[in-house]
């Protein structure tokens, strides 16, 4: 029996790490695509305490404390899963996209652990991960549309299989995510955005303030949030007695709007595309969480005769279960990594396809995946 076999033919366990942004997480998953497959452990330890008087993320703070934080972590997941790290068959890390210093460190960590243990490395998009999440939780089969939505990302692509991704529409601008944390720090609301402007626009009008509807009713599926942000700007500036409730919910509304009819152009050219495939949507990232947009395209699918998947909020944000079993999923295609992998601050999905199964040249310290 070759390597690759034996891993198809059983259950991988692999370690994950992930430290793309301010969250120190490791975690041990098991299983075998398409899924589900079984989370052992999930430690996540968040440093929004740490960045909350900056208003946003600082890429030192955060490489300092996953630097301070990741050996422990790794410790508790491992501890936590009741498994040493010689009974893993692979260490998994987020190699990018995201802070170059903060994924430096984690993935810097997974080399020297999978080195020490002579473990096969697999270094993991973090938009893949996020993408393959519903995989890990509900076992989604291929392919299937998936909105990722977060802090620095909000794109809709067509997944055709692990590696394989058919753009339909991003962002021309700023994220979603990212709209959300600038409207709320213009009403004053604490960092992070999102859930200070979900819970505050709950007790306000969402037909308080007409606020603009970017790139609406398009033949595309791009976003656009800019417009939208200075909006908020100029009632907040203009109209200092508004109340801040009603320009939440307003705000949030607007969004609302935007993502489901971008969504809805989506769900159709996937139609399109693959008119004998599954009809599915999975919405992953931070931004996931919110459940107004939950709603939302749940009821989009509905009227689309689509499935939808979201995860549970804890698997929407950044965590190391979905790193883990991303390298899972790449596990099962032969893909390993060479040591000499090197971290990355951009790494769009696209390139997956291009770069192939393995993203550096051999070397001599190259981890092979050992027969079972």
């Amino acid at each position: 029996m070759d390597a690759i076999t034996g891993v198809r033919d059983r259950p991988f366990t692999v370690l994950g790490i992930e430290t793309s942004c301010d969250e120190t997480a490791a975690a041990v998953v098991r299983g075998n695509p398409p899924g589900p497959g079984e989370i052992l452990s999930n430690i996540v330890i968040s440093q929004i305490e740490e960045h909350r008087p900056f208003g946003g993320v600082v890429p030192e703070i955060a490489a300092r404390s996953h630097v301070e934080l990741l050996d422990g972590v790794v410790e508790r997941a491992l501890g936590q899963a009741r498994i040493t790290l010689s009974n893993v068959d692979a260490v998994a890390a987020t190699a990018g996209p995201g802070l170059i210093g903060a994924v430096m460190v984690g993935l810097t960590t997974a080399k020297a652990l999978a080195l020490a243990a002579h473990k096969p490395l697999i270094a993991v998009n973090h938009l893949e991960a996020h993408a393959l999440t519903a995989r890990l939780t509900s076992g989604a089969a291929f392919p299937f549309v998936l909105l990722l939505v977060s802090g620095g990302h909000c794109q809709l692509l067509a997944v055709e299989g692990v590696g394989r991704y058919r753009p339909y529409g991003t962002t021309i601008d700023d994220a979603v995510g990212e709209a959300f944390d600038k409207t709320a720090k213009l009403l004053g609301l604490p960092y992070p955005g999102g859930p200070a402007i979900e819970n505050l626009a709950k007790h306000g009008n969402p037909r308080g303030f007409p606020l603009p509807r970017p790139m609406l009713g398009r033949d595309n599926a791009d976003f656009s949030f800019a417009g939208l942000k200075t909006a908020v700007r100029h009632v907040v500036r203009t109209s200092p007695s508004a109340n801040p409730a009603d320009v939440a919910a307003s705000f949030q509304s607007a969004v609302m709007d935007v993502v489901r009819d971008r969504t809805c152009v989506a769900l159709r050219r996937f139609r399109a595309d693959f008119p004998g495939g599954g009809c599915r949507l999975v919405i992953a990232g931070g931004v996931a969480a919110n459940t107004a947009l939950r709603h939302t395209l749940q009821r989009l699918c509905v009227e689309e005769n689509f499935a939808i998947s979201i995860p549970r909020p804890d698997l929407c944000t950044d965590n190391a279960a979905m790193v883990a079993w991303a390298g899972i999923e790449r596990s099962q295609c032969g893909w390993f990594d060479d040591i000499a992998v090197a971290p990355r601050a951009r790494w769009p999905l696209q390139d997956l396809v291009a770069c192939g199964p393995h993203t550096a040249p051999k070397s001599e310290t190259a981890i092979e995946p050992q027969a079972q």
